[in-house]
């Protein structure tokens, strides 16, 4: 699959696999200086690239794991989506959930870009649900082992 990209800065860096059968393309700050997040911070870190996500697909913008378990900075919306008709530059708000403050880095990898595909729908509003053995049990209803 092919995925058009401009680049709306010289600095910034193409999406990069870390390696051969990874899911994930390590996106980067594109940055000129240093940027402190404070302890329960969250600042909006540009990536200085536009793309096209294929129709019928999304970018995915997840953690980084080392980033995240190390460092204690991670997406502040857990996933970001990228939608295939958004043609605005991607960037990442990266939050710290640590207790110190944390540097980001020019070009440092901030958050890495997975191209998912998904289903479109459309919704049926009825006056029931079909049952099932599960019913209306929810969160921790189905045990712990």
């Amino acid at each position: 699959m092919n995925i058009n990209i401009t680049k709306l800065s010289d600095s910034a860096k193409l999406p990069e696999r870390g390696s051969e059968y990874a899911a994930g393309y390590d996106l980067f700050a594109d940055i000129t200086e240093e940027v402190k997040i404070m302890p329960h911070e969250t600042k909006m870190i540009g990536t200085g690239l536009a793309m096209e996500i294929p129709v019928g697909y999304f970018g995915g913008v997840f953690a980084r794991s080392g980033l995240s378990a190390k460092e204690g900075l991670r997406p502040a919306n857990c996933v970001g989506v990228v939608d295939s008709d958004y043609r605005g530059e991607v960037k990442v708000a990266l939050h710290n959930d640590g207790e110190v403050e944390r540097i980001v880095t020019p070009a440092e990898k901030i958050a890495q870009l997975v191209v998912v595909p998904f289903l479109s729908v459309e919704f049926s509003e009825v006056s029931e649900l079909s049952d099932t053995a599960r019913g209306e049990g929810g969160f921790g209803s189905t045990g712990k082992h």
